[in-house]
């Protein structure tokens, strides 16, 4: 098996997903295991400088001892990040990710049925009405037909 995350639990309440639907597991891109190598790597000196500070609770992202990271640290360093790409870090939580993974995905002609699934809605009409803004093809596909079949 390649390597993958699987999404089977989630920080809901009981830790379970919304839907059974909404279990899957998804395949990595090449640069996504080549960064989480690096961060294992930062990870492994981070436990080495803690020493006996170190608190392993066998997370791939967590504090520099080990404990977990709460929202109010992940939305902190999330907005360092965006600061230092030169975005405004008002502009841009956590969750924009997933709406711009679906944007990316729609403007490179991913069909909405595979995004719906990648994403882990129960249909493509979820997809739609949480999505709408970012499912550009599927929104101006009408417009590109009309102006091929009423050319000035």
């Amino acid at each position: 098996m390649p390597p993958h995350v699987a999404v089977w639990r989630s920080v809901r309440t009981g830790g379970d997903t919304k839907t059974r639907k909404s279990r899957r597991t998804l395949a990595l891109p090449d640069h996504c295991v080549k960064a989480l190598m690096t961060h294992r790597e930062q990870q492994d000196k981070d436990r080495a400088s803690a020493g006996d500070r170190w608190q392993e609770h066998d997370l791939v992202f967590a504090s520099a001892v080990g404990t977990p990271l709460d929202a109010a640290n992940v939305r902190r360093a999330f907005r360092s990040i965006i600061k230092d790409a030169g975005l405004d870090p008002a502009q841009w939580s956590p969750r924009e990710l997933r709406h711009s993974f679906v944007s990316v995905l729609s403007d490179s002609g991913i069909p909405l049925e595979e995004i719906s699934r990648l994403v882990g809605h129960s249909s493509t009409a979820v997809t739609e009405l949480v999505y709408r803004k970012q499912i550009r093809p599927v929104l101006q596909g009408g417009a590109v037909i009309m102006d091929r079949i009423f050319k000035s």
